[in-house]
């Protein structure tokens, strides 16, 4: 009985990330606007109430692809954070930097961001008001680099220096003031001063 109910577990997980890609492939090509769930069904080869039944509907797609794309993101930060070691501001800055280049040639995030402005608003708010995804797993991230490579910077100055590092990078993925090289620079400084303090 437990082999089948694992079984069953594994099937459903392929089918929610094949659902998933689809509706990322989907958004990339026509903006997220334009994505129906039925669309969305037939690229994979199911009916549309399968999509339905997981994900409840657009607003549980919308999160669902946010969040496989935030955590797929956050391992390569993580990678970018851990090759620098203790250098708060290369590892700072290599992260940063990454994050501001992706964002500006990452196709999904493009779409989340051109869509919005012809009214569909579903996946923006995971940038924004419900960032909050955002902010814990790239805080996740940080907080196990902070740990390995910074054991005696009390809690409290890592956390506001985390929480502070991640919400302007955001701010400048929505609304960019200089090149990613440039405000990757002006943030690892923050970053280290937040750290050092």
């Amino acid at each position: 009985m437990e082999a089948t109910s694992s079984y069953r577990e594994s099937n459903r997980a392929r089918l929610r990330q094949a659902l998933i890609r689809a509706a990322r492939d989907l958004t990339v090509e026509h903006g997220w606007e334009s994505v129906r769930m039925v669309d969305v069904a037939t690229a994979v080869g199911v009916s549309r109430q399968t999509v339905y039944n997981e994900f409840d509907g657009r607003a549980g797609l919308a999160e669902a692809l946010a969040v496989s794309e935030v955590r797929q993101f956050a391992q390569r930060i993580r990678t970018e954070l851990f090759t620098r070691g203790g250098d708060i501001r290369a590892a700072g800055y290599a992260a940063i930097v990454l994050t501001l280049q992706e964002a500006a040639g990452n196709p999904l995030v493009r779409a989340v961001l051109t869509s919005t402005r012809g009214g569909a608003d579903e996946l923006l708010p995971y940038l924004t008001t419900r960032s909050e995804i955002v902010l814990t797993e790239a805080g996740d991230v940080l907080r196990e680099w902070a740990a390995a490579f910074l054991p005696d910077t009390p809690p409290d100055t890592v956390a506001l220096a985390i929480d502070a590092v991640i919400r302007l990078t955001v701010s400048h993925i929505i609304l960019p003031r200089d090149t990613p090289t440039g405000t990757a620079t002006s943030l690892a400084e923050i970053f280290v001063r937040l750290l050092q303090g």
